[in-house]
């Protein structure tokens, strides 16, 4: 089902080729120095420790191993899902790996990698929450269905909920926190950030869909135009499969099960 859904969706936007003098490569080679954005709350992807401060995850991981391809030191830039097309159009960053779903809306700023991961629709409810007990008690009449703002969960659940209401919430923390109060009754989330709840709260309870709902594409995001950055970090990529440093990585941080092998 994921190959047809790549061949429904173009992996970039078509632009106008960067010229020699203005590739990102360029600015790394200079400075010795690839940006690169995360949102640092993205438990298994780009998580950071609130205790240590320090940062763990598949695309952390994988950006380290980018910098060292690239004879670069790694600077970490906080984003979130609401900055990101600001944040890399306006090269705040040189790239985003923070398992970025390909939506149309933001293909029509941002240029993709191929995917990486590939994730469904979770949701989260409260062990005491009486009203729901398997997906299909979700969108009905009376059910409150929070989502953070700027995630694709926001689009995708504006388009599918038909009786439930959708509540968005500026932060994910905000969704969390309508949840475990009863204001919410589930939100929405994917299969990493699902891991998280299940293991670091215990008021949590996942809710699976009973078939495939939704999945969508992660890959890594750069500002278009720009083919020689966009070629070398595909190369990486494909490099990463081939080698086996993207599947002993999504193992190492319990990912295999939306690991994108080709």
């Amino acid at each position: 089902m994921l190959r047809a859904l790549l061949l429904l969706i173009p992996l970039f936007v078509l632009a106008p080729p960067a010229t020699a003098g203005n590739s990102v490569l360029d600015r790394i080679a200079a400075s010795k120095t690839v940006r690169v954005c995360i949102w640092p709350d993205y438990f298994g992807i780009s998580y950071r420790d609130p205790k240590t401060r320090h940062l763990t995850g598949i695309d952390v991981d994988m950006a380290r191993a980018l910098g060292r391809e690239l004879g670069a030191n790694v600077e970490f830039v906080d984003s979130s899902f609401a900055r990101l097309i600001d944040d890399v159009t306006q090269e705040r960053c040189d790239i985003a790996m923070f398992a970025i779903g390909i939506t149309p809306s933001r293909q029509a700023h941002l240029r993709f990698t191929r995917p990486h991961l590939a994730s469904d629709i979770y949701a989260i409810t409260s062990q005491g929450n009486r009203r729901i007990k398997s997906w299909s008690d979700i969108d009905k009449a009376g059910t409150l269905v929070a989502v953070a703002r700027g995630t694709l969960h926001e689009t995708v659940m504006q388009d599918k909920l038909q009786a439930a209401t959708l509540k968005i919430l500026d932060t994910p923390h905000a969704r969390e926190q309508e949840v475990e109060s009863g204001r919410a009754d589930v939100f929405m989330t994917d299969y990493p950030f699902s891991q998280r709840m299940l293991k670091t709260t215990d008021w949590a309870r996942l809710i699976k869909p009973d078939s495939t709902y939704h999945i969508t594409p992660y890959a890594y995001a750069m500002r278009p135009g720009d083919d020689r950055w966009h070629a070398r970090v595909e190369q990486f990529v494909g490099e990463a499969k081939r080698s086996g440093l993207l599947r002993s990585t999504a193992e190492r941080h319990g990912l295999t099960p939306i690991l994108v092998r080709d």
